[in-house]
């Protein structure tokens, strides 16, 4: 049994993270809920029991506390997770914060969950979308090569936090966007995240480059040719991505869909016969990532083109953290032996 905090539990993950617990039935002695002080009191349940939620503070981690999951702003991460670290505590972040930290393992754990073992107290979740690109990806690039990647996300507003939802919600009543740039009800807003303004970056948004720098990390492949467009679509839940890549040796379609069936976490539905292939609706509420419209790409000598869907929630977010914590207990067990 673990002692666990989350930080940031009333944000949209941090309630997320508390189900996936409770649906994993996750091995918890004690746990201790924080997030600002605006929320400081709020009662959350878990397990059919109430918990008093904590205001954070740097004194929050002066008690034994195994796990600390990280469910807040970049800003807060880097001020608290090092405080927590330093207590001995493993903290599993959820923000952009520590996620090209050479020194902290990012980790998707269908993909490379071995880089647990590196950890020295802090290991990072990637960003939702990075998360579902890669379990597809990592078969083939471990069976084929890969030169090149294009991404194009198409995601939902939940990504966004409570913020995003409250701007779709308010805007379907035809009300002004707050936080988006645009509004987002009927329409497609092409950038997540601030612009980068100069450099050999310019142009492109800071979601993208998360894209394309944990890609690479995730998959030991630091000089990957990859580029992306992220843009934000007036949906609830579940991103969805359509994925090119330029494979390095010759393929089939069948290789590939028998190589997609063996990957743990990931679920096909690609029959375009019948009008099959994965949506949002499909995925929203499931832990599954979702691939589909699988063809080639003739463009190139050895390109493929596929779809992939997954709830940015729970995968995305939730779910993998939890799968990380379990990894680190199986872990310790076996060490324990």
């Amino acid at each position: 049994m673990k002692k666990i905090a989350i930080v940031g539990c009333t944000g949209l993950v941090g309630q997320m993270l508390l189900k996936v617990l409770e649906e994993r039935d996750f091995p918890i002695s004690e746990l201790y809920l924080m997030a600002s002080s605006k929320s400081e009191g709020l009662i959350m349940t878990f397990k059919n029991r109430d918990y008093k939620v904590e205001a954070l503070t740097p004194e929050s981690f002066d008690r034994d506390i195994d796990i600390a999951f990280f469910t807040t702003s970049a800003k807060i991460s880097k001020e608290y997770v090092p405080i927590a670290a330093r207590k001995g505590i493993t903290v599993i972040d959820n923000s952009s914060a520590w996620r090209r930290e050479n020194a902290v393992p990012l980790v998707v754990p269908e993909v490379n969950g071995s880089d647990i073992k590196k950890h020295l107290g802090i290991i990072s979740n990637p960003s939702c979308s990075t998360i579902q690109a890669v379990i597809p990806l990592k078969p083939l690039l471990r069976k084929f090569g890969i030169k090149r990647i294009v991404f194009s996300t198409y995601q939902a507003v939940s990504g966004s936090g409570k913020d995003g939802i409250i701007d779709f919600e308010e805007g379907q009543k035809g009300k002004p966007p707050k936080y988006y740039p645009h509004p987002i009800v009927d329409n497609c807003i092409a950038q997540i995240g601030e612009f980068v303004m100069a450099g050999p970056y310019a142009g492109y948004t800071e979601e993208e480059l998360k894209m394309i720098f944990e890609t690479r990390k995730i998959l030991h492949r630091e000089s990957l040719l990859i580029t992306a467009t992220t843009v934000r679509v007036p949906i609830p839940n579940s991103h969805s991505i359509s994925v090119n890549v330029e494979l390095k040796s010759p393929f089939t379609l069948e290789k590939i869909k028998a190589l997609w069936e063996k990957q743990p976490g990931l679920v096909m539905v690609d029959d375009y016969k019948y009008q099959l292939y994965p949506t949002p609706l499909m995925a929203t509420g499931t832990d599954a990532v979702y691939v589909g419209r699988l063809r080639r790409d003739y463009s190139v000598q050895h390109g493929i083109n596929f779809w992939v869907v997954a709830d940015n929630l729970r995968k995305g977010a939730a779910t993998n953290a939890v799968q990380i914590a379990e990894i680190l207990i199986k872990e310790q067990k076996n060490n324990d032996i």
